[in-house]
């Protein structure tokens, strides 16, 4: 069973290595692959999956792809130096990071000024594309990674996106939640009804954590 526990006091993950991950600006251009960036989200659709072919006898043209899509709001909010994830469109609870090593990172209080987030987890949606739309104009950084099972830390980049414009991903690429700057950002969800997730423990798998750093002057032109 490799269901991750998304719920968890931060303080029983072990002390690790980090890695750094490059922060990019995200344009039309660098995040061309990933996906795209959205002005507005009304009307904006979400690319479906269409279910895979089981055997020699072909999916019925028409059919296989019309599970449609949820929505609702995704909230990021920093407790302390650790970020907590809230997204209603699937009803899930989740630990994204936290800005020091877990041993030492507190929700009461930051122990270290926010400088990075450290992430221990990555997943993908194979059955469709997701869209985040930020309802708080405020930057906001996503680490993302193209598509493949064999991921490593270096595949992964972190992208930052000033807030006046939303993030869509394709189906199949590496992402986690967004990473509010600030305390907290909300910011519409849209993603495929199915919402199959394929994960991959960083921590577990390759004894680092991954540091997207939340600073705008680190940020690397493409």
């Amino acid at each position: 069973m490799n269901t991750p526990q998304y719920m968890f006091d931060a303080g029983t993950k072990p002390s690790l290595p980090w890695h750094e991950v490059p922060l990019v600006r995200a344009t039309d251009a660098s995040v061309k692959g990933y996906g795209c960036l959205v002005d507005d989200p009304s009307g904006f659709e979400i690319e479906i999956t269409r279910w895979p072919q089981q055997g020699w006898r072909p999916i019925d043209e028409g059919t296989g792809d019309e599970g449609g899509w949820v929505e609702g709001v995704f909230k990021g909010s920093w407790q302390g130096g650790v970020l907590y994830g809230v997204n209603e469109a699937v009803n899930g609870k989740y630990v994204l990071c936290w800005s020091t090593d877990p041993q030492h990172a507190q929700t009461d209080a930051p122990t270290v000024p926010r400088g990075q987030v450290l992430l221990w987890h990555m997943n993908y949606h194979p059955d469709g594309g997701q869209l985040f739309f930020p309802l708080d104009k405020r930057p906001f950084v996503v680490p993302l990674a193209l598509p493949g099972d064999n991921l490593t830390p270096d595949k992964v980049i972190a992208f930052w996106c000033e807030g006046d414009r939303g993030l869509y991903i394709h189906a199949g690429i590496w992402h986690e939640g967004i990473f509010p700057v600030e305390d907290e950002q909300r910011f519409l969800d849209r993603q495929s009804a199915v919402h199959a997730l394929v994960s991959a423990d960083i921590g577990k798998e390759f004894g680092v954590y991954l540091a997207c750093p939340l600073d705008a002057g680190k940020i690397r032109d493409l």
